[in-house]
């Protein structure tokens, strides 16, 4: 049975563009973002074009009340099958220049939001043995330095999260997923004060490719998608050198190099 998939930050860009493709692989949908005008509009279109149902549930996740009630439908709701947490904030903006409300929302979005959902979706995915999991992290998770630093703290802790939920959850049923976009072309890089004309075009994917290369590896099972990466062997050879720390990173000895003498 193909179950119902939640989208979040649903009503453009990359979460639209989900919601279009899951719609014509046979999902109903529950589509979540702010602004209830296009969720609307594309939830009348996903329907006229598919035949799916397909409910939109306006939030704004960085609000406790409206993030309890979508916790809540995922919670009681067992057609739901596939959690794709795609909403969140950035900024290219520097951290002296930031304002710290602005990085606490970025926050509240980015991470405890998704980390809130993720909580609320899982349980009831391992007690039915089937369900999936896709977060939208960043290339920044890889590269924090590149942009501001809560925005590649916050995509590093989507990336992190993801990763030790792919090693709890492999053998209960439930398929793990982060999707690692680079410069990307939607709206995010003029909410965040850089219009993405601003940008090298040479470095801008449009979502479509985006989204359906993240498919492409969802289908395949692959855990960490990045799209934009041509020599994938790069990231496999970073992952294993990460990998290779383990065992070495605790020890009862201070390292050689702190020695006296």
């Amino acid at each position: 049975m193909t179950r119902t998939a939640l989208i979040t930050g649903a009503s453009t860009g990359i979460g639209a563009l989900y919601a279009e493709h899951l719609a014509r692989r046979g999902h109903d949908l529950i589509l979540v973002a702010r602004n209830r005008e296009r969720l609307n509009q594309l939830a009348s279109r996903l329907s006229s074009q598919t035949g799916r149902s397909v409910e939109v549930l306006p939030a704004d996740l960085a609000d406790s009340q409206d993030l309890a009630r979508i916790e809540t439908r995922l919670r009681e709701d067992a057609s739901i099958g596939l959690l794709v947490n795609n909403a969140g904030i950035g900024t290219h903006t520097a951290l002296l220049e930031s304002d710290v409300e602005q990085m606490t929302r970025m926050i509240a979005l980015n991470i405890t939001a998704l980390t809130r959902l993720t909580y609320a979706a899982v349980p009831g995915f391992v007690e039915r043995g089937e369900g999936a999991l896709i977060n939208i992290s960043s290339v920044v998770s890889l590269l924090p330095e590149l942009l501001n630093g809560v925005y590649g703290g916050s995509k590093a802790y989507v990336t992190a999260f993801t990763q030790s939920l792919h090693k709890e959850l492999a053998d209960k049923g439930v398929q793990v997923q982060a999707v690692l976009p680079g410069a990307t072309a939607t709206d995010f890089w003029s909410i965040g004060g850089l219009p993405v004309e601003n940008l090298d075009p040479a470095i801008v994917m449009t979502a479509q490719d985006l989204v359906e290369a993240a498919l492409a590896d969802f289908d395949a099972k692959r855990l960490i998608s990045i799209p934009s990466l041509h020599e994938i062997e790069r990231f496999e050879a970073f992952e294993a050198s990460r990998q290779a720390l383990n065992g070495h990173l605790s020890n009862q000895q201070l390292a050689p190099r702190y020695r006296r003498g």
